[in-house]
């Protein structure tokens, strides 16, 4: 190729259009069942389809994308199962959002069929949004195995595993509190929904005791007097010498004409919080349902699905909204007088996380999986989870992160996976109340698809794999399927086997089951990975994954969630238009560090065609990168003219190829450790160090010369080229367009190439075999050239403290003895180069040092730098009195301010941290400013 062909500067669009379409024409991201290479599988977490990415799906598909890149180039036989999730709830929010916002209707206008019909199209228009993203971030995944939760394979083993779980008895239905979306109409799980303060109020009401002669009455605090038309009880400490007298006792409970109970219960009552009495609503608050289980009251359901009252309230509140019968009940109270008092509170409430409207607790008929261990003491879901991870069979990186999973399941409580919506997976239930067991054995026994049970409210409950027809059991009896769908996690629950063609004994299961890792956020460690490894146990008695590595929550600047409603959102195919992809890639792989939250600032940015985006100058870093990658990529290929390949005799080569070549086998075999032990961030640091650091601005300057030179030219060649091949395939998993635009001219220039041994490159970065440590360690050579750095780096200070002009030609002299001084000798035409000296004079200290120098210590050397002619003197130090001057204008006052006690008594303890650091950093500024001065 014509050398000055390569363009001057990286263009990430020109690498994106160019290599993903290549790489997948030639199928490199498809994996191969067949193969004999070992198998290493990553399922993605399928982002769910109710919009576009956001920059925390962009850092775990990254990671995803580092691993799966990396174990190729290491010769796997890598499947990254791409997908996306149906989002039950959240989907169907927000179409039923938007059918409201554009036509004025409801799900319930429309019907299931209709609305069905509209999620299934924003499915489609969404999940290729989604899809195309992950393409534009460079993610290689297998498309062809592309999986929905929705699709066919996956309902298949939805229903299997359902119906296994029913024949196994690990299943139920029954009427439970759950958490109720009112909204929505739908129960929610624990981990879906979000607790905030709010300014209330705690009404105080008294209960008449009934049948009291004196009047006595029981004076009971409560932040929902709206509940009270459904309590069965008021609970006081059986030990609480005020009311002991009264248990066993009966209330007049206000406003109906019921009678209560007085209960003795030390759980629910703290005899030192309020009046010590609780009043017991079992059905609206899961405190009170566990008090009510305990004593066998009475659970009175006093809502509607649409939080309005019902019937059980009485004639005077049903029908209304939960919010107007608070109003009309307090005003009740209060001309009946037992409102004894209302004072402001704060109450904390519970919201959806779906539809951000307040939770309330509701009885109702639910499906469930039961979590805790079986009748005879053997392990349940819970433990055999919990086991899992305490066994070692599932490793959780951070390894903090394993103690909230345990801590979750060792609550043992039961999994609610049915939801009131009509998109999702149809829980496979039939009903039939007329039929028998011996109707049942007629129309269905022998069918191996096909189990029932008796129901706890009479009649009988069918479940089975395929659809039943409602006239199944012949005339007379009709099979009603239940109306409600799956929890949505219960679908992705089976992801990693399910995507693999479960329960079908595929190809891919055999080979990638178990899965190797699963990359995923601390928020859903109980939602899905717990489930995950109890429904992997269930269907494949094993573990789904070997490891899981809970990756970092990005945060704006101020530590807030970055969301769009907020405003602080950050779009990644913003950043890869502004940026590239390279650089979003490297900028969250190098913040994937394992502190819990990743802080990046949010700031607005302007483009070219007017639109305004949130961005972040952190991306800056990833640009500039990679951008100096490919200036020194170019530098080095501008100078491959005429390479020959030849093998090269490492022990013969000079101190600088020796060096570099040590310096690239500690970085291999580093970086191989952190990608294995999933530390990104300090993989990608030591990546850059490696190659901004000591090849960028150290190795090219200490071999330009020798490229220049026709006798030593070959042996520089063969040597940076190997550099470059082996700089290429180690960034290549987290900038992977960048390197493979670098791949393409460096392989028609030297298409063999490496050290010892050249050998034929691969046609591509993305196939290239991952670098091994060839053990050339050259401890000598290592110390040899940081005793060069070292040197030159202090001449280099002392010039700029000292404000020597550029072209000024100065004389330093190195005081040095035995093999620092030999060390600094074979470096001495480096040190001249790159400090600008005429000459560099290496020794003992045998001449006095000339009075006007700088001089700096180091610990096994001194640097005297002579400036006789190179400063004005003069001017030098009136620009260092004004420094000091400036400085002392913003000591002293900062020093007054630390030394008022009034000030540091009372400002908060951060801010006056942070004003003494800041008066330290000063001082030291200022002490550094005086001794140049006092030495000028």
């Amino acid at each position: 190729m014509n050398i000055n062909d390569i363009p001057k500067q990286y263009d990430p669009k020109d690498a994106q259009d160019r290599w993903y379409q290549v790489w997948l024409e030639r199928g490199y991201f498809h994996a191969d069942p067949a193969s004999d290479k070992p198998a290493y599988c990553i399922v993605i977490p399928p982002p769910n389809v109710t919009g576009a990415l956001h920059l925390g799906h962009a850092l775990n598909n990254t990671l995803q994308d580092v691993l799966i890149r990396w174990r190729r180039m290491q010769g796997w036989d890598c499947l990254w199962m791409p997908g996306t999730d149906h989002a039950g709830i959240a989907t169907q929010a927000v179409v039923e959002r938007r059918l409201f916002e554009e036509q004025k209707l409801t799900r319930h206008d429309v019907g299931r069929e209709a609305l069905v019909e509209k999620i299934w199209a924003w499915k489609d228009e969404y999940e290729q949004r989604i899809l195309g993203q992950l393409r534009s971030m460079g993610c290689s995944c297998d498309w062809e195995r592309t999986r929905f939760t929705l699709d066919a394979t996956c309902t298949r083993a939805v229903r299997r595993t359902f119906f296994n779980l029913f024949k196994a008895g690990k299943i139920f239905r029954g009427k439970r509190l759950v958490n109720w979306d009112v909204q929505l109409r739908t129960a929610v799980a624990d981990d879906e929904i979000y607790y905030e303060d709010k300014p209330g109020k705690l009404w105080t009401i008294k209960y008449p005791v009934a049948g009291s002669a004196t009047g006595e009455a029981l004076h009971v605090a409560t932040t929902r007097p709206e509940t009270m038309l459904g309590d069965t009880a008021v609970a006081v400490h059986p030990e609480d010498p005020r009311y002991k007298h009264l248990i066993g006792h009966e209330l007049e409970l206000p406003l109906t004409d019921r009678r209560i109970p007085i209960v003795g219960d030390a759980i629910l009552v703290d005899p030192e919080f309020g009046t010590g009495c609780v009043k017991v609503t079992p059905a609206h608050d899961p405190n009170d349902y566990q008090t009510g289980l305990r004593h066998g009251l009475p659970m009175i359901n006093l809502l509607n699905p649409d939080g309005t009252y019902n019937a059980n309230a009485g004639p005077k509140y049903a029908g209304l909204d939960r919010v107007v019968v608070r109003k009309r009940v307090v005003a009740d109270l209060e001309a009946a007088g037992l409102l004894v008092k209302e004072e402001p509170y704060n109450v904390r409430l519970n919201f959806s996380d779906r539809s951000k409207t307040p939770i309330e607790p509701y009885l109702s008929d639910q499906w469930f999986v039961r979590m805790a261990d079986d009748a005879d003491g053997s392990p349940g879901f819970a433990q055999q989870a919990i086991d899992a991870v305490t066994s070692g069979k599932v490793k959780i990186t951070p390894d903090r992160y394993a103690k909230s999973y345990g801590d979750w399941l060792a609550e043992k409580r039961d999994w609610c996976i049915s939801r009131q919506l009509w998109w999702g997976h149809r829980i496979p239930i039939w009903y039939c109340s007329t039929c028998s067991a011996d109707d049942l054995e007629l129309a269905l026994g022998g069918r191996s698809d096909v189990a029932w049970t008796e129901a706890e409210a009479g009649g009988w409950l069918v479940c089975a794999e395929h659809d039943l027809k409602a006239d199944a059991l012949g005339p007379g009896h009709t099979l009603t399927q239940d109306p409600d769908v799956l929890d949505t996690w219960f679908s992705s629950a089976l992801w990693p086997h399910s995507t693999l063609g479960w329960p079908e004994e595929t190809p891919e299961l055999r080979k990638y089951y178990p899965t190797s890792v699963l990359s995923t956020a601390r928020d859903i460690i109980t939602l899905w990975v717990a489930r995950m490894v109890i429904f992997g146990q269930f269907n494949m008695r094993q573990v789904p994954f070997r490891d899981v590595y809970i990756h970092p929550v990005i945060q704006d600047g101020q530590g807030k969630r970055m969301s769009k409603s907020a405003g602080n959102g950050v779009d990644p195919v913003d950043i890869i238009e502004v940026y590239g992809a390279d650089a979003l890639r490297y900028t969250l792989a190098a913040g994937a560090t394992e502190t819990q939250d990743l802080r990046m600032p949010v700031e607005k940015l302007k483009l070219a065609d007017g639109r305004e985006i949130n961005s972040s100058e952190r991306f800056e870093q990833g640009r500039n990168f990679g951008n100096k990658i490919w200036n020194v990529a170019r530098l080095v290929m501008l100078n491959l003219e005429g390479y020959e390949p030849a093998a090269v005799d490492v022990a013969a080569l000079p101190v600088e190829d020796r060096w570099i070549l040590a310096e690239l086998d500690a970085t291999v075999a580093a970086t191989t450790a952190d990608l294995d032990a999933f530390r990104f961030a300090e993989a990608a640091k030591r990546l850059r160090d490696f190659s901004w650091g000591e090849f960028c601005d150290w190795y090219v300057e200490f071999v330009k010369g020798r490229l220049r030179d026709p006798e030593a030219r070959p042996v520089a060649q063969r040597v940076a080229a190997a550099v470059l091949d082996a700089l290429c395939r180690l960034l290549h998993p987290i900038m992977p367009f960048l390197t493979e635009q670098i791949w393409a001219p460096l392989g028609e220039l030297a298409p063999s190439r490496g050290v010892p041994l050249p050998s034929p490159a691969e046609p591509h970065a993305c196939i290239a075999a991952w670098p091994a440590a060839r053990g050339l360690e050259d401890a000598e050579a290592r110390a040899t050239v940081d005793q060069w750095k070292e040197k030159i780096q202090a001449i280099r200070n002392l010039r700029a403290e000292r404000n020597v002009p550029k072209d000024a030609k100065i004389a330093p002299r190195i005081v040095a003895e035995g093999i620092v001084a030999d060390r600094l000798r074979l470096g001495e035409e480096f040190i001249k180069a790159l400090t600008g000296a005429a000459t560099v004079a290496v020794g003992a200290d045998g001449e006095a040092r000339p009075a006007d120098s700088a001089v700096a210590v180091l610990a096994d050397a001194e640097v005297v730098l002579p400036l006789e002619g190179l400063i004005d003197k003069e001017a030098e130090r009136a620009k260092l009195k004004k420094g000091l001057a400036d400085l002392d204008r913003q000591v002293v006052p900062l020093r007054a301010k630390l030394a008022n006690e009034a000030y540091t008594s009372r400002a908060p303890a951060e801010v006056v941290a942070a004003s003494r650091a800041k008066l330290a950093e000063l001082e030291a500024q200022r002490a550094a400013v005086a001794g140049l001065l006092e030495s000028t």
